[in-house]
């Protein structure tokens, strides 16, 4: 399985899953993530993960949810084997994401398969208009 997740704003209220992955490849890009509580991308069962240029802005009244990933159902002398990386993203009051895997790791997708994540300090305007739609029965959204 191969998932992108891509331009969104996670904000105020939302727990966690941003994603969450078993097994596959998460490329996760350019995504606003903003006082999330539990943890903001997590995943068992081995998945590789890719967290290229998101923005992470931690709850200053809630420091025990700073970190941004959570490994599920493995104990740290598995999970310290899977490939979660983080490249080019910003993180702000204190929010930190734990890479594992090997330091050197390069994905084997192409840059075809992938979108081309920009720095993590764009993506206030990569996401200005991330959001529910406010469709209405009737009209067009």
């Amino acid at each position: 399985m191969q998932v992108t997740v891509a331009y969104n704003h996670f904000g105020k209220g939302l727990v966690q899953r941003m994603p969450r992955i078993r097994w596959g490849f998460v490329h996760v890009v350019n995504n606003d993530y903003t006082h999330w509580e539990l943890y903001a991308i997590g995943g068992s069962q081995g998945p590789t993960i890719l967290s290229h240029g998101n923005r992470f802005i931690a709850s200053l009244h809630k420091p025990q949810y700073n970190e941004v990933t959570k490994r599920d159902y493995s104990p740290e002398s598995e999970w310290k084997n899977w490939n979660w990386r983080s490249e080019r993203d910003v993180f702000m009051n204190k929010a930190y994401f734990r890479q594992s895997g090997n330091p050197k790791f390069k994905c084997s997708h192409s840059r075809q398969q992938m979108i081309k994540p920009k720095h993590g300090v764009a993506v206030s305007k990569l996401t200005k208009y991330a959001g529910a739609l406010d469709c209405r029965v009737g009209k067009p959204c």
